[in-house]
């Protein structure tokens, strides 16, 4: 079973710890010395980094020499309370040699269909599409 702790520590603020014991702050951004990141936006966030880690391991398998990888995750939320995400939108940005489209289209719809559980809880209440493109490395 998964796990996580969220602790108050003052004003808006709260740090969130996992299982792992690895920790972040997270804060309102009303107040006037927000240190810590938008817990709305920690949901994109860890989309992004699940089928970060999904792409990147389905693609080593593939044998695809894979450089780097951005993902840009942009969320759509419902004007009014509670400002629920309607749609995400996922832009990878992909370097290396000699990547294959196919290879990386085949690791993003694995990452999307089977393997993120992040991307499985919110697409059941957001529409969630991708896109990709490859900045090749000069061989």
């Amino acid at each position: 079973m998964a796990q996580a702790r969220v602790k108050w520590i003052g004003e808006g603020e709260f740090v969130g710890t996992d299982s792992t014991k690895h920790s972040l702050i997270m804060s309102s951004q009303d107040e006037e010395n927000a240190t810590g990141l938008k817990p709305s936006e920690l949901l994109l966030i860890a989309l992004g980094g699940c089928t970060g880690l999904d792409v990147v391991s389905i693609l080593k398998k593939r044998r695809q020499t894979l450089t780097g990888l951005e993902i840009n995750v942009t969320g759509e939320q419902d004007p009014d309370p509670p400002w629920a995400f309607r749609k995400i939108r996922l832009e990878y940005a992909l370097r290396g040699t000699e990547l294959s489209e196919p290879a990386i289209e085949r690791a993003i719809k694995l990452s999307e269909e089977k393997y993120c559980s992040v991307g499985a809880t919110v697409s059941g209440m957001a529409e969630v599409t991708s896109s990709f493109t490859i900045v090749r490395d000069k061989t």
